[in-house]
């Protein structure tokens, strides 16, 4: 069928060697066939055919081979606008989207007509590059040749401005409401536009106006729900997917999962895990590694160390992500010694095949500062840089701070946050704060104490000022309590209260510190009043330096 010599040109007429070169073209999914079409279209003289030219560029764009492209291109004394609109998707694909909108500036400069694709191509461009100007520009152009009404011309434009906008959401909003008509992927837009502001109620009423729901659309509402902070109501639209039998897509299950770590959902978790397993062996695919992470993160985060650990053995393949998300699974659950010896696995396996990275490091020294495992953490806090290239961030010089203050060498940790090359935080400074409560150093609080009141952000003061006030109230300090008081009720803060939660039969119930309008809460202070009771009976004495007494309220 391939043409292996030159077609004998003169046999037929013009038309048609140009219809046979055309048939071939269509049937064609080879390079190096479509090689061989090239050259029968250069022979025959038909370069500057546009229809053969747009079916050689659009191989060429779709299968990559970008250089031929631009060879052609360049070789054409007109283009039409279907060519020009060929280039513009060229240099999408090559990863320089200004080149694209300077493509599109030649091909105005050159008197040639844009259509709706070229507007289509070019403010999708403009949006996911974040080319605002530009995209404006193109808009202008769209009013004056009026193609307004072409619906894929809007939604780009909503998505332009949903993505871009200087005043948020807002004037992508007024795009969305001056369109006559409206598809899935106009909604979607919106809907990415308002969890792209982190306004997830905007969104919220977006989804519940859709007249229609695609795949995408849940994805979009689950996603963004996981992602600031909207567990609850994230699972609840994904229960709401999965009862109305819309298939699952590889987003919505990293979402759930997201959310299931956050809430300590096992149950939806286990069922996931079940839901994958049975889908990738009934396609016999491998489960991606963005799934069998999302999984380790869910069961690790859940307490269910030993299933996790299950899944990271399983595994066909790991990435730093795997790897980096057992190591502070084990650590973030107490079993520092199995951090540890899967981070030594992780580097006896070479640079090549995975490399730890800064949060694989905050893993490792957060188990070691949990465990007390002070040399250990040393030797990996200088062997970051040393070995790895990886220079230490105020994230490793804080657990590093944490490690040593724990264990009691508070000169050193003093020592180490001066010598760091950043500007120390409040978090270096209460990790300090706190080693010198364990170790009752009153000399060094009151120094920290300087510190914290020049560095402390007043939104996350509250937790260190009671820690302060606390460790002065134990050295009956009564004079720095009461000026530690002061301070808080000037800043106006207040420290928030414990919270937890637990799953009982797929249920899960919240618990607050001080909470009494909780439907069960006579019966939750009854059983803490026996339980207590029976601490104190038994020989044991509460420890209640952390308390934080006749809080200002």
């Amino acid at each position: 069928m391939f043409v292996e010599e030159p077609i004998p040109v003169n046999r037929t007429g013009s038309r048609a060697i140009q219809q046979n070169l055309f048939s071939l073209l269509q049937s064609c999914n080879c390079i190096k066939n479509i090689n061989q079409i090239h050259n029968q279209v250069i022979v025959n003289g038909f370069s500057q055919k546009s229809f053969l030219v747009v079916k050689l560029l659009s191989f060429y764009v779709a299968s990559d081979h970008l250089v031929l492209a631009q060879r052609i291109f360049q070789n054409i004394q007109f283009p039409s606008t279907t060519i020009w609109n060929q280039m513009i998707r060229c240099y999408v694909r090559r990863g320089e989207p200004q080149k694209s909108v300077q493509t599109y500036n030649e091909m105005v400069a050159a008197g040639c007509e844009p259509d709706g694709f070229t507007y289509s191509f070019v403010l999708s461009v403009c949006a996911r590059s974040r080319l605002l100007r530009e995209g404006e520009q193109v808009h202008a152009k769209v009013l004056a040749n009026g193609y307004c009404s072409n619906v894929f011309v809007r939604t780009n434009l909503v998505n332009l401005y949903a993505i871009n906008g200087y005043d948020g959401i807002e004037y992508a909003h007024q795009v969305f409401d001056e369109m006559g008509e409206r598809n899935v992927v106009t909604w979607n837009s919106m809907l990415s536009g308002y969890i792209r502001h982190g306004d997830v109620d905007g969104a919220r009423r977006i989804f519940d106006e859709m007249p229609e729901r695609n795949i995408v659309s849940w994805t979009t509402m689950i996603a963004g729900c996981a992602q600031h902070g909207k567990c609850r109501q994230g699972l609840s639209l994904f229960n709401e997917i999965r009862r109305a039998g819309v298939g699952l897509d590889q987003v919505a299950l990293l979402s759930a999962l997201s959310a299931c770590a956050e809430l300590g959902d096992l149950r939806l978790g286990k069922w996931i895990h079940s839901y994958v397993e049975q889908r990738m062996h009934r396609g016999k695919q491998p489960i991606p590694v963005s799934l069998n992470n999302a999984l380790l993160h869910m069961y690790a985060s859940c307490g269910v160390i030993e299933e996790a650990s299950k899944v990271f053995r399983e595994m066909e393949q790991r990435n730093t992500v795997s790897w980096t998300t057992m190591i502070a699974g084990f650590a973030k659950q107490g079993f520092a010694r199995e951090a540890l010896t899967t981070f030594h696995w992780m580097q006896s396996l070479g640079s090549n095949e995975v490399r730890p990275d800064e949060i694989t490091f905050i893993g490792v020294l957060s188990a070691c500062s949990h465990a007390g495992l002070v040399d250990e953490g040393r030797q990996i806090f200088n062997h970051m840089n040393l070995c790895w290239g990886i220079k230490p961030r105020i994230e490793h010089y804080c657990c590093m701070v944490d490690l040593l203050s724990r264990a009691g060498f508070l000169d050193e940790a003093h020592n180490l946050i001066q010598s760091m090359p950043m500007k120390p935080n409040d978090a270096i400074w209460g990790a300090l704060l706190g080693g010198c409560r364990i170790h009752k150093s009153s000399d060094l609080t009151s120094h920290v104490a300087q510190k914290l009141e020049v560095e402390c952000d007043p939104d996350r003061a509250a937790g260190y000022l009671v820690l302060l006030s606390n460790i002065y109230a134990t050295d009956r300090r009564w004079l720095d309590v009461s000026q530690v008081r002061e301070k808080m009720v000037e800043l106006g803060v207040r420290k928030p209260p414990g919270r937890s939660w637990v799953q009982i039969n797929g249920v899960l119930h919240d618990f607050i510190a001080g909470d009494s309008t909780h439907k069960h809460a006579s019966s939750i202070y009854n059983m803490l009043g026996r339980l207590t009771r029976q601490i104190s009976w038994e020989g044991h004495q509460s420890d209640i330096s952390e308390t934080y007494k006749d809080v200002v309220n």
